[in-house]
């Protein structure tokens, strides 16, 4: 039946129409709102970085933190639990929205809520770095009482010695804040049988020290700023496992002196510094180095319990195997086994999905909205990370069907088979067997224009596609349409006799779905978290 017959059939309103329960999206359609713990999890998993299409970063951050605000309000401990899943979990891109929710938490109206983010200080801020991003955003709202004192106190006075020497040498100062700064703030009082951590607690504030009774890595990071050759260096590293940022900039480029930090470096540095070590001849086709890394990327149990995020193995593999970063002047030859063990890893970074053995049609909104800001402070727009999603569902699933929408033209399906993107909706095959990066490059250069989500449903009940679930990959900043998305579904399950489900995929951290929160049918999940997926399955299993 072509699209100008059908169109005729539909009796609903245009999507600037509300039906009951919705209301009016940035771009100016309609959509359903979604509750203020939603934009927590949502907040959480993507930030806010450079805002979206209809959105400043400002009024996104702010808009964000409301909801955060409202949630810890109704239910502090509540909120606080879901911030520290998001974050210990390793389920965001990034632990910086993580950190600014507790913050927030921290200065809380509700004691019960500023009370479970101090109890959960340690396990959110993590490292040096994170407890000075928290320093800072709480220091902007609230001021310094007894309670958070402590709570910092005890950051310095709850982990191993030997943890806490190493966060002191790889983390010196951050955000503008140093340990000095909060160890005057905080005043931890180490036990007077406790030498090592009061020594330490000296050396951090430039005091005198004992210098006996510094751990051992301590003193190994004062002997490598006065070594006179890389092999000392290289020495001191492979007997005191220093981190590279305890190591002076002059021996940064020397090929040993990343051997040997190589061999005990963490999951998380090494992914970050495959270009350097590449860079100064470590990694090399065919060698040791490669090898051994490669075989570590590919480690699923290691990169769940380095907490590597699927996005930070995108962004690795985009920018090693383009061969020069997108700031500096480091250029390096991309050695082929690294740039295959990324691609492989980000698929398993994601929790394990067992194969639904369902029909599933799975649409990326490409339209302009889609193609602003980036997920998780990125540099991937939410098009491109939303084709990168979309690997996963294929690599699982044997029966997919992968299309990309924008919105209809006057003449919209009129020429089902040309193939021409004008037309609203393309196919857009994809495999697993295709480099993470062609597929990103590949839908960044599509055209574009506004958003109709009701689209996929149409485009497969014109097709006569048999469907058991549709994922729509969006911001719901639908507005070109004629006829609604919930509604598309439902005409497509009335006609078909299919009852097919809609997943929605967030891929921004507004507060629209195109779901109705009423059809038990219907699910709004967010994008980019490592559950996503497996949660997806599950659904559509059910």
């Amino acid at each position: 039946m072509p699209w100008k017959y059908l169109r005729h059939l539909i009796t609903s309103g245009g999507q600037s129409d509300k039906l009951p329960g919705m209301v009016e999206n940035s771009a100016g359609g309609a959509a359903y709102p979604v509750d203020d713990w939603t934009r927590l999890e949502r907040f959480l998993v993507l930030g806010s970085e450079a805002g979206s299409y209809y959105a400043s970063e400002r009024k996104l951050t702010r808009d964000s933190a409301q909801a955060v605000i409202a949630c810890l309000l109704a239910d502090g401990p509540a909120a606080v639990e879901a911030i520290v899943a998001v974050s210990d979990g390793g389920r965001a891109p990034k632990n910086d929205p993580a950190i600014f929710a507790l913050a927030l938490a921290a200065a809380s109206e509700n004691p019960l809520a500023r009370a479970a983010a101090l109890g959960a200080l340690s396990k959110v801020c993590r490292t040096g770095t994170h407890l000075f991003q928290f320093a800072e955003a709480v220091n902007g709202l609230r001021g310094w009482g007894r309670g958070l004192r402590r709570a910092v106190a005890h950051w310095y006075l709850d982990r191993p010695v030997d943890q806490l020497a190493y966060q002191a040498v790889k983390y010196k100062h951050r955000e503008g804040w140093s340990h000095r700064d909060l160890l005057r703030l905080a005043h931890p009082e180490a036990d007077a049988g406790d030498k090592a951590r009061r020594a330490l607690f000296d050396w951090m504030c430039a005091r005198e020290s004992d210098v006996a009774a510094l751990p051992a890595i301590v003193r190994a990071h004062d002997a490598a700023q006065a070594a006179a050759s890389a092999g000392e260096i290289a020495g001191l590293i492979r007997d005191h496992s220093l981190p590279r940022e305890a190591i002076p900039p002059q021996w940064m480029d020397d090929r040993d002196v990343w051997s040997a930090l190589l061999a005990e470096m963490p999951m998380t540095a090494m992914i970050r510094t495959l270009n350097r070590m590449t860079a100064a001849g470590l990694i090399a086709p065919m060698s040791e180095a490669a090898k051994h890394v490669a075989a570590r990327i590919q480690d699923a149990t290691a990169l769940a319990k380095a907490r590597v995020h699927p996005l930070a193995l995108l962004i690795a593999h985009s920018t090693y195997a383009a061969g020069r970063g997108v700031r500096g002047k480091l250029a390096w030859d991309p050695v082929v086994e690294i740039v295959d063990a990324l691609d492989r890893a980000f698929y398993l970074a994601f929790e394990q999905v067992e194969p639904t053995g369902k029909r599933i049609l799975q649409a990326l909104d490409v339209s302009g909205s889609m193609g602003a800001g980036m997920v998780a402070g990125s540099m991937l727009t939410p098009r491109e990370a939303s084709a990168a999603l979309a690997l996963v569902t294929t690599a699982v699933e044997k029966e997919v069907h992968t299309i990309a929408f924008t919105s209809q033209g006057a003449d919209f399906f009129q020429s089902p088979n040309s193939g021409n993107a004008t037309d609203g909706v393309v196919p857009f095959p994809v495999s697993s067997h295709q480099r993470l990066d062609d597929v990103v490059t590949r839908i960044a250069g599509m055209p574009f224009g506004g958003t109709d989500c009701a689209l996929p449903m149409l485009y497969a009940l014109e097709r006569g596609i048999a469907a058991d679930a549709f994922i729509i990959y969006t911001d719901s900043e639908t507005w070109a349409g004629v006829i609604h998305p919930a509604v598309a579904l439902k005409q497509y399950r009335e006609r078909t006799g299919i009852p097919a489900r809609l997943v929605v995929v967030g891929m921004v951290a507004n507060g629209f779905s195109i779901a109705d929160p009423n059809d038990a049918g219907m699910l709004d999940v967010v994008g980019f978290d490592t559950a996503t997926p497996a949660v997806i399955a599950d659904f559509i299993r059910s």
